[in-house]
C-alpha cells in the first residue's frame, strides 16, 4: 500500500504508522512469545515491549522520510524486525552469570528465539543480529537494520535519561504567587 493511500485508510502518518506497529506487534503476540517482553525491563522503568514498539515507530517514521526521498525501504521487515531486535525473553537485571555480557550476546539470544517462533527474512535476521553495531562490531548489512540500529539507539538514550530526570508535579504556568 502506498503512502497516499494508507494516509486515507488510516488518517494521518503518526495514526498510519502507530496503526502498522500495533497490528505486526498484535500478530507477533498471537503466534509467538512477543507478549513476554511486557514482563521485562529494559531502561529505566520501560519494558522491553515499551522500548521495541517505540523502536518501531521511530523506524517506520524514518522508512516515511525515505520513503518520500524515494528510497525503497521492505516496510514488513523493518516493523517486525524492529519489535523483534531485543526477543532475548529474560530479565538482563538479574545477577544470573549468563547475563553479564548481555550487550554483547543478547542479539544472539534473540535472534534464536525469533527463529524457533517465527519464520524471519533475512532482513529480519540482519536488523535482529546486527542491531548492537558497534558495540557488536560487525555492522549491518542491510537499509533496514541500519534504520532499527539507530532507532535503537536514540530511543534507548531518551529511555535511559528521561528516567534519570527529575518528573515535573505540574505544567509551566501551573504554579502559584
Amino acid at each position: 500500500m502506498r503512502g497516499a493511500d494508507r494516509d486515507r485508510v488510516f488518517g494521518t502518518p503518526g495514526a498510519r504508522r502507530a496503526a502498522e506497529v500495533r497490528v505486526a506487534a498484535a500478530e507477533l503476540e498471537r503466534t509467538g512469545r512477543f507478549g513476554l517482553t511486557r514482563h521485562f525491563i529494559q531502561h529505566g522503568t520501560v519494558s522491553v515491549h515499551a522500548h521495541v514498539m517505540s523502536v518501531a515507530l521511530a523506524s517506520a517514521h524514518a522508512a516515511d522520510v525515505l520513503e518520500r526521498l524515494r528510497i525503497k525501504v521492505d516496510r514488513a521487515s523493518l516493523i517486525r524486525g524492529a519489535l523483534l531486535h531485543d526477543y532475548f525473553l529474560y530479565d538482563w537485571h538479574d545477577p544470573d552469570p549468563s547475563h553479564r555480557l548481555h550487550g554483547f550476546t543478547h542479539p544472539f539470544r534473540a535472534l534464536a528465539n525469533a527463529e524457533q517462533d517465527f519464520d524471519l527474512t533475512d532482513r529480519e535476521r540482519n536488523i535482529i543480529k546486527r542491531h548492537m553495531f558497534p558495540l557488536v562490531p560487525i555492522p549491518p548489512t542491510c537499509r533496514e537494520a541500519w534504520i532499527v540500529c539507530l532507532a535503537d539507539k536514540a530511543c534507548a538514550l531518551r529511555e535511559t535519561v528521561s528516567a534519570r530526570l527529575p518528573r515535573r508535579r505540574g505544567t509551566v504556568g501551573s504554579a502559584r504567587a
